[in-house]
């Protein structure tokens, strides 16, 4: 008998959503406006931590020398640095190779190369790239040689600058501005998620309202609660679920269109892999975000017109 009574509840849903077929699209227009944000935030979440992350492995830091300074001097310091838990490398570039580095790079430039042939010595010094075990670590080796450099004095420093500031102020800024995107997202996000369980909740209280009369016959004649508010809450999540649906498969077009140009614009992330291979997650966050949304809505609505 309960399973009876299930079904008849399920299929009284079904009715329901489709008698309306105009309001139930209106209705379903909304909610996938809303589930299309959600949807977009979660691609552009994972392409700016993609970028991030790229970002991250590519940062070292970078210990430029004053030009007199020896190269037992510099080794020296690599020696230390490479003592320390956190440093995965180090590569050592000779003043020599610098100043090769640099003609190369401006061999177009003859006023400068002409110029740079009039010194009489090699104005650049050598230089280290350190890479850490962990982006988190670099503070750690910066401090490492701020503390060796500030154990010097005058004419004993050996270091010209450290470009870890000028690295962690990249970091520190694309941070902020997923941030803020975050917040732009959830605001928006929230603004829509509220229209979308007033919508719903207006179309099933018209739904309940069309049906007053129905209703008060089942309750007349002895039908439990939830036999009465049963397909109103079916309809709620069949608008949030069919919503879903349509809006999670209306992503792969756009996915694989814009995967060759995300590629190119954030490096290694491509929209088209991502919903290939987060389309489980896709799946629970857009479809299970419109169920939830149909279903609190509607079962709002049926709280607070039919008073069970």
């Amino acid at each position: 008998m309960f399973f009876v009574s299930v079904k008849r509840v399920i299929r009284s849903g079904v009715i329901g959503f489709f008698r309306n077929a105009f309001v139930s699209f209106a209705t379903m227009l909304i909610m996938m406006i809303t589930l299309f944000v959600i949807g977009a935030s979660l691609f552009m979440n994972a392409a700016l931590e993609s970028t991030l992350e790229q970002i991250k492995n590519k940062v070292d830091i970078n210990a430029y020398f004053l030009p007199g300074v020896s190269e037992d001097k510099v080794l020296e310091v690599k020696s230390a640095l490479e003592q320390l838990p956190e440093v995965e490398s180090i590569t050592y570039t000779s003043k020599e190779d610098v100043l090769k580095q640099f003609k190369e790079e401006h061999k177009g430039d003859q006023l400068t190369i002409q110029a740079l042939e009039e010194l009489d010595e090699n104005p650049f010094g050598a230089s280290l790239a350190i890479r850490a075990k962990d982006p988190s670590q670099y503070e750690r080796i910066a401090k490492f040689l701020e503390e060796h450099e500030s154990a010097k004095s005058g004419e004993n420093r050996i270091l010209e600058k450290v470009n870890y500031n000028q690295n962690k102020l990249v970091i520190d800024r694309l941070n902020r501005f997923m941030n803020a995107i975050d917040t732009f997202v959830l605001f928006v996000s929230s603004f829509l998620v509220i229209a979308s369980i007033m919508i719903v909740f207006n179309t099933i209280r018209l739904a309940i309202y069309t049906n007053k009369d129905e209703i008060e016959v089942m309750q007349l004649v002895g039908a439990s609660n939830w036999f009465v508010r049963g397909p109103y809450v079916i309809e709620g999540i069949l608008y949030g679920f069919v919503s879903g649906l349509i809006v999670l498969f209306a992503f792969y077009p756009l996915a694989a269109y814009f995967g060759t140009v995300s590629e190119q614009f954030f490096g290694s992330f491509n929209t088209l892999t991502f919903y290939i291979n987060e389309f489980g997650t896709l799946f629970l966050y857009i479809v299970g975000s419109g169920v939830l949304l149909g279903a609190i809505s509607s079962f709002l609505a049926v709280r607070r017109y039919l008073g069970i």
